[in-house]
């Protein structure tokens, strides 16, 4: 008869291989942990830019398959590409800083003149909401300082110079930043198409056709609410400052850049009435009613533009219920800041995909 005893020995060197077993992969898997906190902690501050630089390159991505389509060199295509980048964004600001510096003058004394007049103060001005108050004792400090701006700030030197010295740091900051996400987005673009064949094979054996479709998903959401978003902002700037400048307003230009600035970073977006506003309650002073009544419902335009305009864009490449898209690029702003705008749809966008492909998948 066979034996179908099992010597002891033979069962201790099976539980002693799966404990060495067990403990080799524990290890392994430790030491990946440790790998990719190490990797996050390098690259933590450089996420920024890396995130924003990638955001440029999916944004600008069918411009660079065209190009490469027309027998430009990836190498030559990126050149081009970061180019056109700084084109866009160097050079407007290098023509623009003398113009706001002058307008800013301009301003500057248009201040001082008016309240050299010693003009009666408003009596709407002390019941507007939570800032009346302060908007009271500053027209106040221009009475008494005769206009005089530098006299009448001269009490919060001290608060200004801060406020200066921080909003100086923040902008050497961004620049740098900037400067980092162009060369990450120039990266990119060189080395585009290795990139994202490798990145489609690793989500394709990960998740199959769905992963796909999220990758598909995540990229047209990043590249919709990147027109979305700037597309809008540069119509409303442009809008907004062909108004001020068809009503005569002084410092158009100057208005129309913090406009823009506002527009771009969504939550300042609803402070445009006051640069319209502000407009409008200026010519109405000043006795030019029919420009001041343009002037309102021009402004009443330029702000309703972002609520028509930048959906329409936005909805364009996601495939995804607009309020879910709108959603997104809120939700994400207030969560992340600036990149979440481009994150929160983005996420929801993969979100949708996998329980659309769950909801239609076979139950099994």
């Amino acid at each position: 008869m066979p034996d179908d005893t099992t010597p002891a020995g033979g069962t201790h060197r099976q539980l002693g291989l799966g404990t060495a077993g067990l403990i080799e992969r524990s290890i392994t898997l430790l030491m990946v942990v440790v790998l990719l906190v190490g990797v996050l902690a390098i690259l933590k501050p450089f996420a920024a830019a890396i995130l924003f630089g990638a955001t440029l390159a999916i944004a600008a991505w069918p411009l660079r398959q065209w190009m490469i389509g027309r027998g430009v060199g990836p190498r030559l295509t990126a050149a081009l590409l970061l180019l056109l980048s700084l084109l866009v964004i160097v050079l407007p600001a290098l023509i623009m800083a003398p113009v706001l510096t002058d307008e800013l003058k301009a301003f500057t004394e248009s201040v001082e003149n008016y309240f050299a007049a010693t003009p009666q103060r408003p009596g709407w001005i002390e019941n507007v909401p939570l800032i009346g108050g302060k908007l009271a004792s500053a027209w106040d400090g221009l009475l008494e300082a005769k206009g005089d701006v530098a006299t009448a700030l001269a009490p919060q030197s001290e608060i200004l110079q801060r406020w200066l010295i921080t909003a100086a740091r923040a902008l050497g900051d961004s620049v740098v930043q900037m400067i980092l996400a162009l060369i990450v987005a120039t990266m990119f673009c060189i080395n585009g198409s290795k990139l994202v064949e490798e990145l489609d094979s690793i989500v394709v054996r990960l998740g199959g056709a769905t992963a796909h479709a999220s990758l598909l998903a995540a990229a047209g959401a990043v590249r919709s609410v990147s027109y979305g978003v700037i597309g809008t902002a540069l119509a409303q700037a442009a809008l907004l400052v062909l108004g001020l400048a068809l009503a005569g307003v002084p410092g158009a230009t100057t208005l129309g850049f913090v406009g823009l600035l506002l527009s771009i970073s969504q939550i300042g977006a609803p402070l445009l009435v006051l640069i319209w506003g502000g407009a409008a309650w200026w010519l109405f002073g000043q006795g030019q009613v029919g420009w001041g009544s343009f002037m309102v419902a021009w402004g009443v335009l330029v702000s309703m533009v972002d609520n028509v305009l930048k959906p329409w864009l936005i909805g364009r490449g996601i495939r995804m219920p607009m309020p879910l898209t709108i959603l997104g690029v809120f939700g994400g702003f207030i969560a992340f800041g600036f990149l979440g705008l481009f994150i929160g749809p983005t996420l929801l966008a993969v979100a949708f995909v996998l329980l659309q492909a769950w909801r239609t998948s076979p139950p099994g």
